[in-house]
């Protein structure tokens, strides 16, 4: 390691200095100080090196710092829907709970992100009201293919398609033969197709998801229909030599052919998230509508055959897909499945989430950040994000792995109170969120407008 006299100029005086006994880096849970300037982590030293700084945080003995989280699945629905949530909301909820990057996907806001011209007006939507940083992902429908590339050189991480409809009418969903189409397209400058994998055919055939009872709504999404159209999009995948990837991957029975494309030299990636891994459609009520979700939560078994997945590595990223809604879409009155609008809301809690499940299993903390934090920056292509090093962007969590609390759903950030994980006891604490070495206080956006591939970013206008 450098001294710091040659990692810090100017006297050696850092911006902000950290100093604890849990230090998450590239070398594991370490004590260490650590040095920030301008934003980004400068250095890196044994505890006890004395590191001098304008502010010095000492991290209390039950607390971790790790590397602020990536959630590249993420609907934040501004504009149009912004009283389902919006990015002031969104990204309040994501500093609580440690995220400090999130990648908005291209749908349920007004218009769809399919154009550059819908991706600008999101842009100055957001500017001034994120507490995080915020980058976009692209839209591909049926028409679009001439954006793609526009789209791509201003600057977002990839594109979104669905292979059934989308629940939302703006976003209409492609066939196979349009995605391939489209893959080539994305595969002449190397971005990424992201695939809602279910198959239209099989869940038109599937039983009606009518009525309050959790096993018919299960009933209507098999995991045959997530099954085929993982396969389609594989094959597509492989003729085109297109990079794609698997959104919120629920059906494990996908897991060996997702392997054995993988071995075959398919570029392919997978994301589940916390619902598949922490609910189980067994335990859900009927009528419990704030369950539901596309594709469902499924069976105990399944759970955890998807823990084993990410153990292997089959599944790379765990992300929350957060999906909000309005009250009334829910339909809480009735409690018919196949009314409620689909999605779960769990942008603040992921992190609790998984940890709290990781560590009855056994898993560290360690290989939670990975699959949260690194792995998702990676996906995206956010080389100074996601892990806690030199040259990295200093956005941290002070982390109380040990600390527990109950979740009270009216006091979440999200704009509606309504998540399935109301009352549930968890494990760890995010107790303070940095973004670029500055605390998020929630009252002051400083939050940066993220595009592909490049290291200078929008600035919000009252910064």
């Amino acid at each position: 390691m450098s001294s710091t006299e040659e990692n810090a100029p100017h006297g050696g005086i850092f911006d902000l200095v950290f100093r604890g006994q849990r230090v998450l880096t590239t070398a594991g849970i370490v004590p260490r100080e650590v040095g920030v300037r301008d934003g980004v982590v400068i250095a890196l030293e044994p505890l006890g090196n004395n590191l001098q700084g304008h502010q010095v945080i000492e991290l209390a003995d039950d607390e971790t710092l790790i590397p602020g989280l990536v959630d590249s699945h993420v609907h934040i629905n501004e504009p149009g829907r912004t009283d389902w949530e919006g990015f002031a909301s969104a990204t309040r909820a994501a500093a609580a709970g440690g995220v400090t990057t999130v990648i908005d996907m291209p749908l349920n806001s007004i218009p769809a992100t399919t154009n550059v011209a819908a991706l600008e007006l999101k842009r100055s939507v957001a500017l001034d009201q994120a507490f995080v940083d915020v980058g976009f992902w692209g839209g591909a429908i049926p028409g679009n293919k001439a954006d793609l590339r526009p789209l791509h050189d201003d600057g977002v991480f990839g594109f979104k398609c669905f292979l059934l409809h989308s629940g939302v009418d703006e976003f209409p969903p492609l066939d196979a033969d349009e995605m391939e189409a489209d893959m080539a397209e994305l595969k002449s400058f190397d971005s990424i197709m992201i695939v809602h994998a279910e198959d239209s055919r099989a869940i038109d055939r599937a039983p009606t998801a009518a009525g309050d009872h959790y096993d018919k709504f299960l009933a209507s999404r098999p995991r045959g229909a997530e099954n085929l159209a993982i396969a389609e999009v594989i094959e597509r995948a492989r003729w085109t030599g297109a990079r794609a990837h698997i959104l919120h991957l629920s059906s494990s029975d996908a897991l060996p052919m997702i392997a054995s494309a993988r071995r075959d030299g398919v570029r392919l990636t997978v994301e589940t998230c916390p619902h598949y891994l922490t609910l189980m459609a067994e335990e859900i009520p009927d009528g419990g509508t704030a369950y539901k979700c596309c594709p469902p939560i499924r069976e105990a078994s399944n759970r955890e055959k998807l823990w084993e997945g990410l153990q292997d590595g089959t599944i790379d990223c765990i992300v929350t897909d957060h999906s909000p809604s309005t009250l009334d879409l829910k339909d809480l009155e009735n409690g018919d499945f196949a009314v409620a609008w689909g999605g779960v809301s769990s942008l603040q809690l992921g992190l609790s989430l998984i940890w709290s499940e990781a560590r009855h299993r056994g898993i560290a903390l360690e290989q939670v950040i990975q699959w949260m934090s690194t792995a998702p920056a990676e996906l995206v292509g956010l080389h100074k994000k996601g892990k806690l090093a030199p040259g990295y962007d200093a956005d941290f969590a002070v982390f109380a792995a040990d600390d527990a609390f109950v979740v009270d759903v009216t006091k979440l950030k999200h704009k509606n109170p309504i998540t399935p994980y109301d009352g549930r006891a968890l494990s760890g604490v995010v107790r303070r969120t940095f973004l670029r070495g500055q605390e998020v206080d929630f009252q002051t956006p400083t939050g940066k407008l993220l595009r592909r591939g490049e290291i200078t970013v929008d600035r919000p206008v009252n910064a």
